[in-house]
């Protein structure tokens, strides 16, 4: 294998997406809202996606030199497993990408703040320093909070929370209680792909004592857990298209039927490995959910100005 095709795998473009996905659904209903900047828009995907490089190849790094990433893997390799980026290369790739991001934040919240108080300020930049920290440490380090079962929680936070209601009020300078449902949806749907990133890694990842909410409850009680995840995340989205009173917004919901064949075979998955074509599913249509709710909510504002 070249070392640029190894590159490219470690960047795991599969994964960006679902990390897209909170952006578009904030900038969905902002733009609804007549607050609508493509300026914004361009920075925050740029962040977004630089801030999954940092994350997976973070991720790449840790999990290999800790030896969790090894030959008894089920799912794909990973380059410092495979000795093809050395530890020192990887490492040297995570603190460019994270540099590269810090400074497209930057633009970002200094094109975004413009006319809001210097506490919003200072709030979004620490908020974009952990997001740098909190993509480096998951895997990253001796106190690594992926082996303590805390992958879950930033995952909901930081792709849910973040992502939506971060963008939103940087378009709009304001907060819109509603949105906590989008960020919900997105929040569950995300940390829904990283169960299954753990259910395909649960053999592996118990041996190596990296103790994954999976590992703390056991493959079965995971498949229930996952299936909470969806029905709460659709529930979630289907709140908050029906503060609109427009049947038609309901549209937005139809890539979720994916999702419910998605768990139909989830729950009859019994090979470990069979895990591992679903993260693009539910990836994917966490980002097709987005999409269409922009779609919508794009024609809603063009036909009532």
């Amino acid at each position: 294998m070249s070392k640029g095709k190894a590159w490219i795998i470690a960047m795991r473009l599969r994964t960006l997406p679902l990390s897209l996905a909170g952006i578009v659904m904030g900038t969905a209903v902002a733009y609804y809202g007549g607050f609508w900047d493509p300026l914004i828009f361009t920075l925050a995907v740029s962040t977004t996606i630089l801030f999954q490089i940092v994350s997976n190849l973070a991720n790449d790094l840790g999990d290999g030199v800790k030896g969790t990433d090894n030959t008894h893997r089920v799912g794909p390799d990973r380059m410092v497993q495979k000795g093809i980026i050395s530890p020192k290369e990887m490492k040297f790739a995570v603190i460019i990408t994270a540099v590269l991001s810090l400074i497209s934040a930057g633009f970002l919240i200094y094109f975004g703040v413009q006319g809001m108080d210097s506490t919003t300020l200072w709030f979004y930049i620490i908020l974009a320093l952990a997001c740098v920290a909190a993509a480096i440490m998951y895997t990253v380090g001796k106190k690594a909070y992926g082996y303590y079962g805390l992958g879950d929680l930033m995952v909901f936070l930081f792709f849910g929370f973040v992502s939506v209601l971060g963008v939103y009020s940087l378009y709009s300078k304001g907060f819109v209680y509603e949105n906590i449902s989008l960020a919900i949806c997105v929040g569950l749907l995300s940390t829904a792909v990283l169960n299954l990133n753990n259910m395909r890694d649960y053999v592996n990842d118990k041996k190596s004592g990296k103790k994954t909410v999976v590992v703390k409850i056991g493959p079965d009680m995971a498949k229930f857990y996952h299936a909470a995840l969806i029905f709460v995340a659709l529930i979630a989205l289907a709140y908050f298209v029906s503060q609109f009173n427009k049947p038609i917004v309901f549209a937005a919901m139809l890539p979720g039927g994916i999702l419910l064949y998605h768990l139909r075979k989830v729950m009859k998955t019994t090979s470990l490995k069979n895990y591992d074509p679903e993260l693009k599913v539910v990836a994917l249509s966490t980002f097709f959910l987005s999409l269409t709710l922009w779609g919508i909510l794009v024609y809603l504002k063009s036909i009532t100005g």
